[in-house]
């Protein structure tokens, strides 16, 4: 199977970090799966993510506890927390969620961390289709700087591939379909754990269910871009984002050094989208329980880089609790048709706080975002001709946030754009 087919689009979902931390339970994901299905999934949003500590019985917000005893079988494989997902119980797993995430027209999804539990390690349980144990197959020099469950596997030793295997057969009877890896993409402390990224694409393969995979944290090394390209679907290029201007407005150089590797499959990822009511059981970034601290124009700045760059997105607040207004977000009709289908996404200006990038309709329009990073109002003009585009080409202009058409000239003027903000065209064409 090749692994590109898995994702022809950038995905869409919601995770459940930003307002859980890694302490979800099985009826907030139910809670917002119904949301999902209702409100968004005819707009393209469709993937549920589990995310971090599921099997941590006593997790309590998105601080890790370290050292703790997790669920476990016999054969090394980490398994639901029956307190935090009842519907585990008796050995199912995730499967009875995930039926009941399905049976809505959603995709089921879950956060692992890469490698071994240590505690299997320091158990050394067996290994399903292996005679290798877990001792046999770790690598204990190779440890999360920021969680302690889990050691490295080293790809060299006999049975690690089995292990990985293994992980992904129990996946695929659960009907899992998008995978989320952690601490495997590289982050500022160390480099990509390349072998592993490999086990585990192999494991798909043998497992033979589709799953989109999606490593983190981040910043992803952009001299593995071709690697990436090979072995997934999904790579963060930041470490964790959340709800701070200076976050977003770094996001601009990072999408930057990224322009031209997205498509086909293969999606570099700006990371969710910390919109709505977050922070609930999680503290990190700065901030507990709240609104998102981005303004209304910081989030139609997010929202617009993230899809004319076209992003993977994942909501990241209590679907729930969402207002109008973010809920409005999220079903702009035009602008998700541009994040799903347009191509060729690239920085065309930048200069002082002004910043303006373009990508190309399949119909042949042309989208063009105006963003100004700076403090005060601003306004910008755009010469078409001076970048070879004809006015006669295009039929009217579409303004995405507004929905105003406007009259079509060699001259595209912008007359306000908001500090932080973003003003969003379609050039249609004839």
């Amino acid at each position: 199977m090749d692994h590109r087919l898995f994702a022809p689009t950038p995905p869409m979902g919601w995770n459940s970090w930003d307002c859980y931390g890694a302490a979800v339970t099985e009826a907030e994901i139910r809670g917002n799966a119904d949301y999902m299905a209702q409100h968004l999934l005819p707009y393209g949003w469709d993937t549920v993510v589990v995310d971090i500590q599921w099997s941590e019985p006593g997790a309590v917000s998105s601080h890790y506890r370290p050292f703790v005893p997790l669920e476990m079988d016999e054969h090394s494989r980490l398994m639901p927390a029956v307190n935090r997902f009842p519907s585990a119980a008796n050995g199912a797993g995730f499967k009875p969620l995930a039926d009941y995430v399905h049976s809505l027209g959603l995709k089921f999804g879950i956060h692992i961390m890469r490698g071994i539990p240590r505690q299997a390690v320091h158990q050394n349980t067996a290994i399903l289709g292996s005679s290798q144990r877990a001792r046999d197959i770790a690598s204990t020099n190779s440890i999360c700087p920021w969680n302690t469950d889990m050691y490295g596997v080293d790809a060299r030793k006999e049975g690690a591939q089995q292990y990985y295997n293994s992980l992904f057969e129990l996946y695929a009877s659960w009907g899992v379909d998008f995978i989320k890896v952690d601490d495997i993409a590289a982050s500022r402390l160390y480099d990509a754990h390349l072998p592993e990224i490999e086990l585990i694409q192999n494991a798909i393969q043998h497992c033979k269910r589709p799953m989109v995979l999606s490593l983190s944290p981040g910043p992803a090394p952009l001299e593995h871009a071709g690697f990436f390209t090979t072995h997934a679907n999904m790579w963060r290029m930041t470490d964790d984002f959340w709800d701070h201007w200076h976050l977003l407005l770094d996001m601009f150089d990072r999408c930057e050094k990224w322009q031209g590797k997205s498509g086909n499959g293969c999606w570099p990822d700006c990371d969710m989208l910390p919109l709505g009511h977050i922070g609930i059981r999680s503290v990190d970034g700065g901030g507990a329980d709240r609104w998102t601290r981005f303004t209304k124009d910081e989030q139609v700045t997010m929202m617009t880089l993230w899809c004319i760059f076209r992003s993977p997105l994942f909501f990241g607040g209590e679907l729930r609790d969402n207002d109008e207004w973010t809920l409005s977000l999220l079903t702009n009709q035009a602008l998700i048709y541009m994040h799903q289908t347009s191509s060729n996404a690239r920085l065309l200006r930048r200069k002082g706080h002004e910043i303006i990038w373009t990508a190309d309709g399949h119909d042949g329009s042309r989208y063009v975002a105006f963003f100004n990073v700076g403090e005060a109002e601003a306004s910008a003009t755009l010469k078409l001709s001076e970048y070879g585009w004809s006015e006669e080409a295009f039929n009217n202009v579409l303004n995405i946030w507004s929905g105003e058409t406007l009259a079509v000239s060699d001259e595209l003027s912008v007359p306000s754009i908001a500090p932080h903000g973003a003003v969003l065209l379609k050039l249609q064409a004839r």
